[in-house]
């Protein structure tokens, strides 16, 4: 039964992740790092955004495997199920058009997707059945770099970016705004729904 509950709570966190994205993407601002990369992949072959999120995660999941990190069910899960709730929600008709309404409005629903994500985020990681294969791969390049893990991070997410950008990915103001309010979003995230992303050990009595 618990282990229900915690398959729940990723599933939870991991469509919540997917509505943050679809809110980015409706906002046309811009969106964060990978999703510039995705959107700009997805703009030269043609084909649907999660789709292609999808694809790109089954790659990074596999240079991950073969870099010995261990992954879990939650990894597996997050490779598939954020990008299918993203093309889903592309599906639909719902905030179409957001794109020509009033700034603060855009502002306010990409402030919006950044919370959705970092609740995800939250919920995903604090369920603990494994990383996501972005985290994956940031793990794998500190091993082998010997780099700290967020020295590691930035450097993956500003290539990511770059070839995102060069790609034609959905850059703008509010990429500066995920790249920037993310972090504290998700620290805040794990408060408010007291969560730990790493698992507290299992106390022996003496």
């Amino acid at each position: 039964m618990r282990l229900v509950l915690r398959l729940v709570q990723l599933l939870t966190g991991l469509g919540l992740f997917g509505v943050g994205i679809w809110l980015g993407l409706q906002a046309h601002l811009g969106v964060g790092p990978w999703d510039v990369l995705h959107g700009g992949l997805a703009k030269m072959l043609g084909q649907p955004f999660g789709r292609t999120s999808i694809a790109v995660s089954v790659v990074v999941f596999l240079i991950a495997l073969a870099a010995r990190v261990r992954p879990g069910i939650g990894t597996v899960l997050n490779v598939v199920t954020i990008g299918a709730v993203i093309d889903l929600l592309l599906g639909r008709p719902w905030l179409d058009g957001l794109g020509h309404e009033a700034l603060p409005l855009r502002l306010l629903t990409t402030g919006g997707g950044i919370v959705a994500v970092a609740l995800g985020s939250a919920l995903y990681l604090g369920a603990h059945l494994g990383p996501g294969p972005r985290d994956g791969l940031m793990v794998a390049i500190h091993q082998r770099t010997g780099w700290r893990v967020g020295t590691a991070r930035a450097a993956l997410e500003c290539a990511v970016l770059a070839v995102g950008v060069l790609l034609g990915g959905p850059v703008g103001i509010g990429t500066v705004a995920f790249a920037l309010g993310i972090g504290p979003a998700v620290q805040l995230a794990f408060r408010v729904l007291r969560q730990t992303p790493i698992r507290r050990p299992v106390e022996v009595p003496p």
